[in-house]
């Protein structure tokens, strides 16, 4: 090859790595971790909480723009009495896929959101929730979009330091606002029977009020035990919610029950309320549940300094023919609850004593 020929294509070449080598660098500037760092964080602390990572969220431009987040921690927002609070996510990594346009100044959307090994704490879950301000639970403007969806894979939940939940999966279709939206998660109780839990519905935003519509639902577990319901919910805030979800009950040995599932808002005299409806061949629930104070009162028996004799909130009945609880078989079960529960003979008022006989 000709000496002048050699050094125009080395020429070439190099001007050519130069210029890929400005590209990347432009491009990973323009990904800015930080930026997507702090929306996250200012995100969670809108919802009263904390989201900390391990090390700086390190970004990737291929095959596409991502960020790669390591030692992913969330709790409940410091209290200010200087005690951490218990986090609620324990995560060893996450990874947030961001769509071209992002990066050349567009909207700040997440394409997908992937995260791995996740551990879900039902107590510092809990406890957030009964420590939110009511008016920080406020509907969102607008829904959130993920173009392609979430994917988490080897979460795990636990309750009480005992694990509650192993094997933990979840994968999610595409949020949009008035576009339907799905959510598969599958999971393995303590003693390996694995759960599987579908559910899709179509969220919209309408004169300030969270809309769930076309609610589709389905859960299943390897014993033919299996639940599917329709309805639709709404949501505007704080405890103004309310439900409606009907369908069909199905266990093993006992055939169909006829299910539903109700909430109604917060009034001033009433709380929220969550009412549960069976009625099958031989079992029949019937129950009127407060959520917020059925919360509080499993957390008081959950804490061993707490009094344990005390009687959920409620109202209501069930009465089963026969009931499985892992190793425990019961037979003729029957519990009346709150307002449910019959007048004792004592409590019957007793004819006016003032009124005398008449001798005969």
């Amino acid at each position: 090859m000709p000496r002048p020929l050699r050094v125009l294509l080395i020429a070439c070449a190099c001007i050519a790595g130069v210029v890929a080598l400005s590209v990347l660098v432009a491009l990973y500037l323009l990904l800015q971790p930080d930026r997507f760092t702090k929306m996250l964080q200012a995100q969670a602390n809108d919802a009263g909480l904390q989201l900390t990572l391990s090390s700086p969220a390190s970004p990737t431009l291929f095959p596409r723009p991502a960020l790669q987040l390591m030692g992913i921690t969330l709790a409940a927002r410091d209290n200010g009495l200087g005690t951490p609070n218990m986090p609620i996510l324990l995560a060893a990594n996450g990874r947030l896929v961001l769509p071209w346009h992002t990066l050349f100044g567009g909207p700040m959307v997440i394409s997908r959101m992937q995260i791995d090994s996740p551990r879900v704490d039902l107590d510092a879950l809990q406890a957030w929730l009964l420590n939110l301000p009511s008016q920080s639970a406020v509907v969102p403007d607008q829904i959130p979009r993920i173009a392609t969806g979430v994917r988490i894979r080897n979460g795990s939940v636990v309750e009480n330091n005992s694990q509650w939940l192993s094997d933990v999966s979840l994968d999610t279709g595409r949020l949009a606002p008035s576009q339907p939206f799905w959510i598969n998660l599958s999971a393995k109780e303590t003693d390996g029977t694995p759960l599987q839990l579908q559910i899709s519905s179509v969220p919209s935003i309408t004169s300030g009020a969270l809309m769930l519509g076309n609610i589709v639902l389905h859960a299943s577990d390897s014993n033919a035990t299996a639940l599917q319901l329709t309805g639709h919910a709404r949501w505007q805030g704080a405890a103004n919610a309310s439900m409606e979800l009907q369908g069909k009950f199905y266990e093993a040995g006992e055939g169909n029950y006829d299910a539903a599932i109700s909430l109604s808002p917060a009034a001033t005299d009433t709380p929220l309320l969550l009412r549960i409806k069976l009625l099958g061949k031989n079992n029949h629930v019937d129950l009127e549940l407060p959520p917020l104070a059925m919360a509080q009162w499993w957390n008081q028996m959950a804490n061993p300094q707490a009094p344990k004799l005390s009687s959920p909130p409620g109202n209501g009945e069930i009465n089963m023919a026969t009931l499985d609880v892992g190793k425990v078989h019961i037979e003729g079960l029957s519990i009346q609850t709150g307002n449910a529960v019959p007048a004792s003979a004592g409590s019957v008022a007793s004819p006016d004593q003032s009124a005398a006989p008449h001798p005969q």
